[in-house]
């Protein structure tokens, strides 16, 4: 089966246009102001729509949102997947996905042995895990940091979770860690950036090559 992919934090329609080119499965886009990905409701409206209609899913990527925000970006971008990369409790993560009608995706942050089992505790309230790398120390965002978690703390949760990987993704190493996880999403942002919230066409076109490359394929 071949490796989906998303890409995440994308803000114009060259990267848009790159993704979906090379196949992407999935494009994410932030609403998280101090995020250098953040974009506007009225682009991301237009680059939602671009997606649709290439049968694309589009990702939502909110931060201990609030209802009045989820509201506004439910009604401008009609996404398909809300992407809770806060601290959402399961509670919340069920009541989101319970009043807006759409699926949740529950990012848990990794750093050490036993941190993934927090994924466990959303199995009855999120449709997916995006595992993450643990933000380091003084970051202003949760995510989108370019750093990687050891692959090998996902082994006791494998196969009891629907589950994204992410976390300092690139060309470079993309095809080790679906190798090393058997990972059947992978979600890549900083990894194909010229520089912090710049997406890189031909970073996205070359990470989606290797991503999708048969020869790592389960």
């Amino acid at each position: 089966m071949t490796t989906k992919v998303k890409i995440c934090g994308l803000k114009h329609e060259l990267a848009l246009e790159a993704a979906l080119a090379g196949g992407a499965d999935y494009v994410g886009l932030v609403f998280f102001a101090p995020s250098p990905r953040a974009v506007a409701l009225d682009r991301a409206r237009t680059l939602a729509a671009q997606a649709r209609g290439a049968r694309v899913k589009v990702v939502a990527l909110l931060v201990d949102p609030d209802d009045d925000l989820l509201a506004s970006v439910v009604d401008a971008v009609e996404p398909d997947i809300l992407q809770l990369h806060g601290c959402e409790t399961p509670a919340r993560a069920a009541e989101i996905r319970r009043r807006f009608g759409r699926q949740v995706m529950k990012a848990i942050p990794v750093a050490g042995p036993g941190d993934a089992e927090a994924a466990l505790r959303y199995a009855d309230s999120a449709d997916l895990i995006l595992f993450d790398a643990k933000a380091p120390a003084g970051a202003t965002r949760p995510g989108g940091n370019g750093a990687q978690f050891p692959w090998d703390l996902l082994a006791d949760v494998k196969g009891k979770v629907a589950y994204m990987l992410s976390g300092g993704l690139s060309p470079d190493n993309v095809a080790a860690a679906i190798r090393a996880t058997g990972a059947g999403i992978v979600d890549v942002s900083s990894g194909v950036e010229s520089r912090p919230g710049e997406k890189d066409p031909a970073l996205i076109s070359r990470f989606l090559r290797l991503a999708k490359a048969p020869q790592h394929q389960g």
